[in-house]
């Protein structure tokens, strides 16, 4: 029995195109009509058509498909077939590592307006970070920009990060600087080097709380005086810059509004 194209791209699913691409690489030969150039296929490159879909629907590309189908041995086959495997199960730890993530940062958003302009005593995680931005000026460093480029392809494992330092928060003066940070078990995970413009941040008894900023450019060294409250009225010795994170920009009231998290270190007792 032999089938027009039309005819097999239906059994199969197909377009008549890919059933033509397939006779290009060599995958089917079906027999051509030396009048009208018609093409009719047997059902041995019906079979070899289905061997296609097979592959690729392991997600092999069409010419990757081409190739197996046409080409290879059965020690290549074994190869091929382990190395999809490889990666299979490297894509199903990435989305495990992101389903894990999305829940998480749910988890803090659920929980982080309670917190506004509210203080506790905890102790930070321990990550790393590091500084492109200071007020409203970027850093040009060609190694900075290298390792923001990469840090961008981690979002969002990596987090953005400000800092505020301490003469900052306890003095008058409204400098502060952003940059991106990242949780230890992501380092790890994703096997990033830690070295400058990199810096690891231990783990510190800080004041933690949250706090917005509404507008365009209003984040402000300012917005973390409650912090400095807090610590004079209980007899708290700050011990360090203040940091933390952009947890998320939205609508409030009809303007763009930051809500963050932010810790403020403070002497060990």
């Amino acid at each position: 029995m032999r089938y027009k194209i039309g005819d097999v791209a239906r059994i199969l699913g197909i377009s008549p195109d890919l059933i033509r691409y397939y006779e290009e690489k060599g995958v089917v030969s079906p027999d051509k009509d030396p009048v009208n150039n018609y093409r009719y296929y047997d059902t041995w490159d019906i079979n070899f058509l289905i061997d296609c879909l097979w592959y690729k629907n392991f997600g092999y590309g069409i010419e990757q498909v081409a190739h197996i189908v046409s080409n290879s041995t059965y020690s290549d086959l074994l190869d091929t077939l382990k190395t999809r495997g490889d990666e299979i199960e490297s894509a199903l730890r990435f989305q495990q590592l992101l389903l894990e993530r999305i829940r998480k940062y749910t988890e803090t958003l659920d929980q982080l307006r309670s917190h506004i302009g509210k203080c506790d005593i905890r102790r930070s995680v321990e990550f790393v970070r590091y500084l492109n931005r200071y007020n409203t000026m970027y850093d040009y460093d060609d190694e900075l920009q290298a390792v923001s480029r990469e840090w961008l392809k981690y979002m969002p494992f990596s987090r953005r990060y400000f800092e505020v330092p301490e003469d900052n928060v306890l003095g008058e003066g409204d400098d502060y600087a952003w940059g991106f940070s990242m949780a230890m078990p992501y380092v790890e995970e994703f096997k990033l080097k830690i070295r400058p413009p990199v810096t690891y941040m231990p783990s510190r008894l800080c004041i933690h709380s949250a706090f917005t900023s509404t507008g365009k450019d209003r984040f402000s060294a300012r917005h973390l005086d409650f912090l400095k409250e807090y610590a004079e009225q209980r007899g708290l010795k700050v011990a360090g810059c203040a940091f933390g994170n952009l947890a998320c920009s939205v609508i409030e009231n009809g303007e763009t509004t930051g809500f963050f998290e932010v810790f403020l270190p403070i002497e060990e007792p």
